[in-house]
């Protein structure tokens, strides 16, 4: 470890000791990245993400009362709902006259049933797809969830829910005469937005990760309760990426992507004007790198290391608008000597895998404002 290195991480915790944290200060530091050691990135991106406060002395009392309100969460959605399905079973009596599985009334309980299998599915598919070629997802956790997977329970958890599902409601589309339209969304298709679940696993993934490998063990054990309220909080200042009828608004993916070139038209006309000319629309690429804040774009280690400068920015998802930006810019050169399918190719699958640069060109569009 070098002498400069250690340097930070005594930055780091000169901050963190302090009874009251210095906000500024840890973004500071932060956003030039944050070192693992010690549990420092777990500890941060909770400060960062307004789960932990300011105030060191609260920090025990809010863990406690988070992860106990996390239990009560499974307790009321997962396990009494299961635990009556057990009781009761599906008799013939769940079926009558007035409500069947094939009720289009919105508020028949058949119905909420259905979507309620369509979304566990869709869960259920992106959660196995979650990062393949990373062994840390393919593995069992340490620590996992004893009040859901006690082998002495006897309840329906989701788990079993999803693998007694025979209908695949995540390739099929209802409509209103209960009549079935197979389709299958293709990875790398240009969508006008996401379902408002489809991509969160990506969110979800390198928050956990990060938790999960805290070095301080009773941190670690509560990783699931942590990442939830931490990926609560993030999806607050996201949501609106995900909600097809904020497209078009100001607040909407549109209009972000749209951001993205008009921040590129005014810092590189030349690569801009390329672009247009070759139909290359930000919703080709913008799209993903946006909604799924560049997870997609990049190995995991590197994603998270965005996310430190991402989550540590007052105005953090400006900056991810810089960063998109710097990324066009700095394959300038390949862009403008390439034609419609070389530039495509180069934008769904990022060539630059050095993510500091990507950093430092955002930083210097921010700082030429």
């Amino acid at each position: 470890m070098s002498s400069l290195h250690k340097s930070r991480i005594a930055d780091f915790q000169d901050v963190l000791k302090e009874p009251t944290i210095a906000l500024e200060k840890l973004r500071e530091l932060s956003f030039s990245g944050i070192p693992c050691e010690g549990g420092l990135r777990c500890l941060c991106w909770k400060i960062l993400l307004n789960y932990l406060p300011l105030e060191r002395a609260s920090w025990t009392s809010i863990l406690a009362k988070q992860r106990e309100l996390y239990s009560q969460f499974l307790r009321e959605m997962i396990i009494q709902p299961g635990i009556a399905k057990a009781n009761m079973g599906v008799s013939r009596e769940d079926v009558t006259f007035e409500d069947h599985p094939l009720n289009p009334n919105p508020d028949s309980r058949w119905n909420t049933y259905f979507k309620d299998n369509e979304v566990l599915l869709q869960i259920d598919k992106d959660v196995r797809r979650l990062c393949p070629d990373i062994s840390f997802f393919q593995r069992a956790t340490e620590y996992p969830c004893l009040l859901i997977l006690d082998p002495q329970n006897e309840f329906e958890t989701l788990r079993k829910r999803v693998e007694q599902t025979t209908l695949k409601s995540q390739t099929v589309a209802r409509n209103r005469s209960g009549v079935t339209n197979m389709c299958s969304p293709h990875k790398n298709s240009t969508p006008s937005s996401l379902n408002e679940y489809e991509g969160m696993n990506e969110i979800v993934g390198p928050l956990y990760y990060t938790f999960a490998t805290d070095p301080n063990s009773e941190w670690k054990e509560h990783a699931e309760a942590d990442t939830f309220f931490c990926f609560t909080n993030l999806m607050a200042e996201i949501r609106d990426n995900f909600i097809k009828s904020l497209d078009d608004s100001q607040c909407g993916i549109t209009y972000k992507m749209e951001k993205v070139y008009s921040t590129l038209k005014d810092k590189d006309m030349e690569l801009y004007l390329k672009l247009q000319e070759q139909n290359i629309k930000p919703q080709f690429f913008a799209f993903r790198w946006l909604t799924l804040l560049l997870s997609q774009e990049f190995l995991l280690p590197d994603v998270i290391r965005i996310w430190d400068s991402l989550f540590a920015d007052d105005n953090r998802f400006d900056f991810l608008l810089l960063v998109c930006c710097a990324m066009l810019i700095l394959i300038r050169e390949q862009l403008l000597e390439g034609d419609f399918t070389v530039n495509m190719r180069l934008l769904q699958d990022y060539p630059i895998t050095d993510v500091c640069q990507i950093l430092q060109k955002a930083k210097e569009l921010q700082d030429s404002k």
